[in-house]
């Protein structure tokens, strides 16, 4: 059983490049750049969407919470482990999220796993190829009949259910923006297959919320739409660590006495929800950040694909640049490490093999002198890799990114 490990030496991991992985930053600077090797590097791996966990006000409530309540409360929520901090954060979550109730969790990947006893064997359940690894998880834990339909084709979702059991109640698991891709997903037709169908959706917004929507509440919002469950990850345009699961009362009331993942686990900490808190309160008083993110977003795609870079389809501030092939992937985030910018390389499982690509994010707090520096490097190393010709292409297709309505051009 373990003998299959004797193989994960370090030289194994040079071997493969995947000394990249599990690299240790020695410092943080505004949630921009990073102390990495004894270098200064511009940070562009992070998932901090508006550029708010380096928010003097967000770390002052997390410092403040620590001090009230200590470091850790010393079990589960269900015991002895809820405060009127958890109890205020699911209340505002909720609201933001249109929904009358919500269960925050210790991680975005515990928030997924909640779903696993809503799919049981009288349960048919419909998920998107490039949805995040824990829905799959989430599927493998619960005992339904699993669908994968290919990533964005609906035409190939409705094939499957039409095809379905009649007998078994129906689940549409999607991201609702893809963590790779940086595509978004298509919320109206998928509202459209389920109520014909009769299916229900659960909706990952970890990647969406705090970016789209007229006030920063994700995808259901700009859409105008209502997705039966929503979870997220607070760890993005939230500046925490936790995860959230909002929906009917009755649901949620259900999954916390039901879900494993919530009740064998502990308390997420309060300097977390504290931080969650804040972020929330600046998220929804200074839309300014995601317009600065969109912004910036898409003149760095535009930036790019003027070089030659393909980003494939994404519209949003997740720009993966495509490498194809490992050697070269991890060779490409080595060079860059060394022209200043840390980028996060994604291969299998990440991605099938022969798709690998460097993911790129610029936060609402990067300035234009960051944006510069990285296309320069990225242009530079680029050509010596042989991901761009030597020369600009004359044309290219630019990327328009997915704006709130009331703010799109």
């Amino acid at each position: 059983m373990l003998d299959k490990a004797r193989i994960w030496t370090p030289e194994h991991l040079v071997a493969t490049g995947r000394q990249a992985y599990f690299r240790p930053v020695s410092g943080w600077y505004g949630g921009t750049e990073v102390d990495f090797e004894g270098r200064r590097l511009i940070m562009t791996a992070s998932h901090d969407y508006l550029g708010l966990s380096a928010d003097p006000r967000v770390r002052e409530a997390a410092a403040e919470a620590v001090h009230r309540f200590g470091t850790s409360l010393g079990g589960s929520r269900i015991i002895n482990g809820s405060l009127e901090l958890h109890e205020r954060l699911e209340e505002r979550l909720a609201a933001f999220l249109g929904h009358e109730a919500a269960l925050v969790l210790p991680s975005g990947f515990q928030a997924n796993l909640m779903l696993a006893p809503l799919m049981d064997q009288g349960t048919a359940v419909f998920t998107d190829f490039a949805n995040h690894a824990s829905l799959n998880e989430a599927v493998r834990l619960g005992s339904p009949v699993k669908h994968t339909f290919l990533h964005g084709n609906m035409t190939h979702l409705e094939r499957r259910l039409a095809a379905a059991d009649s007998r078994l109640a129906k689940l549409i698991l999607t991201d609702g923006v893809f963590s790779v891709d940086g595509d978004v997903c298509d919320l109206p037709v998928l509202t459209e297959l389920a109520r014909a169908h009769g299916a229900r959706i659960v909706l990952d917004s970890s990647h969406d919320l705090g970016m789209l929507g007229a006030t920063g509440a994700g995808v259901a919002e700009h859409f105008g739409l209502t997705a039966d469950l929503v979870t997220s990850a607070l760890s993005k345009s939230l500046a925490s660590v936790g995860g959230v699961i909002a929906g009917p009362a009755h649901v949620i009331r259900y999954l916390r006495h039901n879900a494993p993942a919530a009740i064998f686990t502990a308390a997420a900490a309060p300097a977390n929800v504290a931080a969650a808190l804040a972020a929330l309160d600046i998220l929804q008083t200074e839309p300014h950040r995601r317009t600065r993110l969109l912004d910036l977003a898409e003149r760095l795609h535009n930036g790019l694909r003027a070089l030659g870079f393909d980003t494939g389809t994404s519209t949003t501030p997740i720009v993966s640049v495509k490498v194809s092939g490992q050697d070269r992937c991890f060779r490409t985030w080595r060079r860059l490490c060394e022209a200043g910018v840390f980028t996060g390389p994604i291969s299998h499982p990440g991605v099938a093999r022969g798709r690998e690509v460097l993911r790129i994010t610029l936060t609402a707090a990067h300035t234009d002198h960051h944006l510069e520096h990285v296309l320069t490097a990225l242009e530079a190393v680029g050509r010596k890799e042989g991901i761009i010709p030597d020369s600009p292409p004359g044309t290219h297709t630019p990327v328009t990114i997915t704006r709130p309505p009331a703010t799109a051009a």
